[in-house]
């Protein structure tokens, strides 16, 4: 049988993590036969690599000289001092300084050139934002090799092919999947641990792109498809999804298992879960993915599958997503108008907002929909443009916006079977005197969302949690 495992920045952010990491991959394979594993950047705090990276070449664009300078410094100790803990003298350790050495005097140099030319283009930062994974990779397999285990580095701009949409490419699978095969298969054959960078691809020309959010699970599950193994394991610092914030509600626990639909809900209104992307290749594939922990690997985690059985009366989890606004067009000469929705959201579109939920009356007097609160003022000012003589004509009282809400979301994909859903968590606010905004539940009833005051935010989430059965 095959794993992919793919392991955080937490899990490579130093040489004792790196070695507890080899552990979880050494165990993996005695059990399964066949492992590979996708790593992210070290990502230690207070020092995550990829937002070193990041802010040294910003800072050249606005023309400082010296912070891509001190940043270079940084990653010189983070990484020689990773190396100085798992490589012996004798063994890999001047060949492995030297190969991150080289990454990092490129990185110099691309500074150098964003701070000469004044431009720091979408193709530059992904091959600036992926040096950190190139470097890690190379440090945990030399460990590995070390410690008597054949492994072997890969450069995922090897395996993963995409557009040329750079800092959010889009994979081409029927190549990708080729190349993967071709590339790893030989080596998991040989009995050799593929130790493969997450985050980075490449164009067809093989010009190095970036994933986008996610993109180093996103990598690991672009692999397991091309390699069709049998379950894709996703390591990080929880023990799988929770039922709430564990900052909020004291009593939130992983969840065993969860559907796609469930996840991507979830994933949408701010849990902390994988991004939908990054399921897609798994669950199209019916391949198993599990969110697992590296500080406690023998607790189950969360599994994700196509489908589940209802389970906890039907709620699975409840999550929160604040600093909001709620903006509302209302006026009663909307009713019966063609075409108000329509020209409202073109408006939202044209100020190139997101909406992230939309409630809207049966008598068509008004519509609301929540906006990020930093937004909301852009949003309203092209509305106003939008309907201006709808609002002389007074067809259109207002236009004004709620600000400092919260959306708090109700997801269960067995909510669709079991009667009563809405109703208790509606109960579950009132009698804690919790005033409930605006209202929203798509027709595939997986999920309800509420909006309430933002200063409400916590209570809400932790009393409607309390309907989550064992």
């Amino acid at each position: 049988m095959t794993l992919v495992m793919k392991f955080g920045g937490t899990s490579v952010g130093s040489a004792q993590a790196m070695r507890e990491t080899a552990d979880l991959i050494l165990n993996a394979r005695a059990e399964w036969g066949q492992v590979v594993v996708v790593a992210s950047a070290m990502g230690s705090k207070p020092v995550k690599v990829t937002d070193l990276l990041l802010r040294g070449a910003q800072s050249a664009l606005e023309g400082e000289e010296t912070t891509y300078q001190e940043v270079a410094r940084l990653l010189r100790q983070v990484h020689y001092e990773a190396i100085d803990g798992l490589l012996s003298p004798e063994g890999e350790r001047q060949k492995i300084l030297a190969e991150n050495g080289k990454f990092i005097e490129r990185y110099e140099a691309l500074c150098q050139a964003v701070l000469a030319l004044g431009e720091l283009t979408p193709r530059a930062l992904d091959t600036i934002s992926g040096m950190g994974e190139q470097m890690s990779v190379r440090i945990l397999a030399a460990y590995l090799r070390q410690i008597g285990h054949p492994a072997e580095a890969v450069d995922a701009t090897e395996l993963i092919v995409t557009d040329d949409n750079f800092q959010s490419a889009t994979p081409l699978p029927k190549l990708t999947n080729a190349k993967t095969q071709a590339r790893i298969r030989p080596l998991l054959d040989q009995g050799i641990i593929p130790i493969i960078t997450g985050f980075i691809s490449a164009t067809q020309s093989g010009i190095t792109t970036t994933l986008g959010r996610g993109g180093s699970d996103f990598s690991a599950a672009l692999v397991g498809q091309a390699l069709q193994v049998d379950e894709v394991w996703i390591w990080t610092d929880v023990d799988g999804v929770m039922t709430a914030d564990p900052r909020l509600v004291q009593s939130a626990r992983s969840i065993p298992t969860l559907s796609y639909r469930e996840v991507s809900e979830l994933a949408f209104f701010g849990a902390k879960v994988l991004h939908p992307k990054t399921m897609r290749p798994c669950v199209e594939n019916n391949i198993p993915l599990r969110i697992k922990n590296t500080f406690n690997p023998a607790h189950a985690g969360t599994v994700i599958v196509p489908d589940t059985p209802n389970g906890n009366g039907g709620v699975k989890a409840v999550t929160a997503i604040d600093k909001l606004s709620l903006v509302t067009v209302e006026g009663k000469g909307m009713l019966g108008v063609p075409g108000i929705a329509a020209r409202t959201f073109g408006a939202v579109a044209k100020a190139q907002v997101s909406v992230l939920l939309i409630s809207q009356a049966s008598s068509e007097q008004s519509i609301c929909f929540a906006t990020p609160d930093e937004l909301a003022d852009k949003v309203i000012r092209s509305l106003n443009a939008e309907f201006d003589e709808e609002i002389h004509r007074q067809d259109i009282d207002r236009i004004w916006a709620q600000h400092s809400v919260s959306i708090v979301t109700v997801v269960g994909a067995g909510m669709r079977g079991t009667p009563g859903i809405a109703g208790r968590v509606f109960t579950a606010l009132g009698q804690q005197n919790l005033n409930i905004i605006a209202i929203a539940q798509g027709s595939s009833e997986c999920s309800i969302s509420l909006v309430v005051d933002g200063q409400d935010t916590a209570q809400s989430v932790s009393h409607i949690h309390d309907l989550i059965v064992a």
